[in-house]
């Protein structure tokens, strides 16, 4: 019989797999805060293991390793933001990078020491940098890691996972015969969860389609210059066809149209989707983000 503590263990992973998996650029100031943590004894193999370990504590690849960098960050946890300006060759006040290794499965074999000079040589005996950062990708290409890991003993390391996509949570192209349900169903596989709702879905139209900016701000919560809301709907009919909501909603024909989503996800709360389209409802573009309130 399943006892207590494997109950709360799991509960505890699949929290943790969810926080992990939407917080993306959209985090706390702190990286630490919201991600998953884990400690790592010094040995050959180290940093595989460490990448494993995150794995088995979120459920979901963190991808094929494209580099490390040996950083002294002077004592500090770095952002988010910071994190992901090292990994692209940005510089950060206070931080200095000591090294760049291209990312390989030897990597992955050798110590967190060897690596903490900057430089795979299989000596293994440096500890010039306090802190490691490893970079990778899923084999798509949507989704970033970005560990960083911190030496607090001679062979002890502690190492926080920060999974990014950029701002939004998920891009992708629909086509016209999609319903909500769809597009719910898409968002919750490119995310790996399920969500509650659409609550209610607002009718935006205007003559172009909106900016990269106007698309986080509407994801933000906030109006836009180049889009108009016109109607709002509760609890859509998840049968309808996305190029039917407007008529559905009493909109009359505009160029660009385009529908704001709300979702709701246990624990984390809110997500807005919106979704675009500038062909008549042929082809759509959606977004979504957690919604962080005003």
């Amino acid at each position: 019989m399943t006892n207590l503590r494997d109950i709360t263990r799991r509960a505890t992973i699949v929290t943790t797999a969810l926080i992990v998996g939407l917080t993306a650029s959209y985090a706390p100031s702190q990286a630490a805060e919201g991600e998953a943590r884990t400690t790592i004894t010094d040995h050959p193999g180290a940093p595989g293991t460490m990448l494993q370990q995150f794995e088995d504590l979120t459920g979901r690849p963190v991808g094929d390793l494209d580099k490390v960098l040996a950083v002294d960050t002077g004592g500090r946890t770095l952002t988010g933001d910071q994190l992901a300006a090292l990994a692209t060759g940005k510089e950060v006040d206070g931080v200095k990078v000591v090294g760049t290794i291209p990312g390989s499965r030897d990597v992955l074999g050798t110590t967190m020491a060897d690596l903490a000079d900057g430089a795979y040589d299989g000596s293994g005996d440096s500890g010039t940098a306090t802190s490691l950062l490893f970079s990778s990708s899923t084999p798509d290409g949507r989704e970033w890691c970005l560990t960083m890991c911190v030496a607090s003993g001679k062979t002890i390391w502690q190492c926080l996972l920060s999974r990014r996509t950029g701002d939004l949570i998920f891009t992708l192209d629909l086509a016209g015969s999609t319903t909500i349900g769809g597009t719910k169903a898409a968002f919750e596989k490119a995310n790996g969860v399920a969500v509650d709702g659409p609550y209610t879905v607002d009718t935006l139209v205007g003559d172009g389609e909106p900016s990269a900016d106007e698309i986080k701000m509407l994801l933000d919560g906030k109006d836009i210059e180049s889009m108009r809301r016109v109607a709002t709907v509760d609890r859509p009919d998840p049968e309808w066809a996305l190029a039917d909501i407007a008529d559905k909603s009493g909109v009359v024909y505009a160029k660009t149209k385009g529908h704001l989503f709300t979702l709701n996800l246990p624990i984390l709360g809110k997500i807005l989707v919106f979704c675009v389209s500038q062909d008549g409802g042929k082809t759509w573009k959606c977004s979504a983000k957690q919604w962080g309130g005003f």
